[in-house]
């Protein structure tokens, strides 16, 4: 009689760098990326790999844009993955340091979009 393994196998959370390549037309532009930050449930970090990789590959997709010009989006593999500590409140999920020649232009950059962000939930809140 074989014994069974009843270790369970964890579900671990993995954050991976999803990166497209956005083309438009003949693609004679300044070349474009879209870096998507994915969450991704696996047993471990070989799976995750494999999961992101599959999410790219899904989500290619062509369309048509105002011009009459199609725009691709291109999957090109993921960049990152890092496993993720315990899922609590204020848990770090990423972190990445940014190198600016202008402090205050970068700083100004973030209050920018923060402010942005703000506009959007009070524009909700006003909707209902």
């Amino acid at each position: 009689m074989a014994i069974k393994n009843n270790k369970k196998k964890h579900m671990k959370w993995y954050l991976a760098k999803i990166v497209f390549r956005i083309i438009c037309g003949n693609g004679s532009h300044t070349a474009q990326f879209d870096e998507q930050l994915r969450l991704v449930g696996a047993t471990n970090a070989e799976q995750a790999f494999n999961k992101a990789q599959q999410m790219g590959q899904n989500e290619q997709e062509s369309f048509y844009n105002q011009h009459q010009q199609i725009v691709q989006w291109k999957f090109i593999n993921v960049a990152e993955l890092h496993l993720l500590a315990e899922m609590t409140d204020g848990a770090e999920l990423y972190s990445s340091i940014k190198e600016s020649e202008d402090a205050d232009l970068y700083c100004d950059s973030v209050h920018r979009k923060a402010k942005h962000i703000k506009e959007r939930f009070t524009e909700i809140i006003e909707q209902f």
